[in-house]
């Protein structure tokens, strides 16, 4: 039976699917766009989707590069905007890498809406957002909902960009 109308089977999903995406991934990774083009003013997902040749925001998988390492695989319905929220966003809610990686950087025992009031802890979310400005980024489209999302963990493992691993990905519940 069919899920999200994903017709494969799990075989053909392990097998063919998901490794061909990484195979795109890895080449889209060989040339990856700054982050730092997401962030600026007045260039929105409309833009972008110019500057990539694209007739709308894609669903996708992306990943996130410091240096040559990848160091996050995230996944959104409409990766261009997502990509500006990473740096755009304000607060723990659209910004949510960057308060991680501040929170992690400077632990509180607060709610997230609390620490964001607090100056120092701001500094860090701030510190955050010009580390996530000084990366670059690699996507590749993928339309259907089931393989988006079985492709994410895959390609996190692949690139190991596990929190123990010294990247940001965590597939932890909230």
């Amino acid at each position: 039976m069919p899920i999200d109308g994903c017709h494969r089977s799990f075989d053909e999903l392990a097998r063919v699917v998901l490794p061909a995406y990484m195979a795109l991934m890895r080449k889209r990774m060989q040339t990856p766009t700054l982050m730092s083009d997401f962030a600026i003013k007045g260039i929105g997902p409309v833009a972008l989707c110019q500057r990539f040749g694209l007739e709308r925001d894609p669903r996708g998988c992306y990943v996130l590069i410091d240096g040559t390492r990848p160091i996050y695989v995230g996944i959104s319905k409409h990766v261009l905007a997502r990509l500006s929220e990473h740096v755009r966003g304000t607060d723990h809610f659209t910004a949510t890498l960057v308060y991680q990686i501040a929170a992690a950087r400077h632990p509180h025992k607060t709610t997230a809406a609390q620490a964001m009031q607090d100056k120092t802890f701001r500094q860090k979310f701030e510190e955050a957002r010009v580390y996530l400005l000084s990366l670059s980024a690699a996507f590749v489209e993928i339309d259907n909902p089931l393989e988006l999302y079985l492709f994410e963990p895959y390609c996190a493992l692949d690139l190991d960009t596990g929190f123990e691993a010294g990247g940001w990905n965590t597939f932890e519940t909230h």
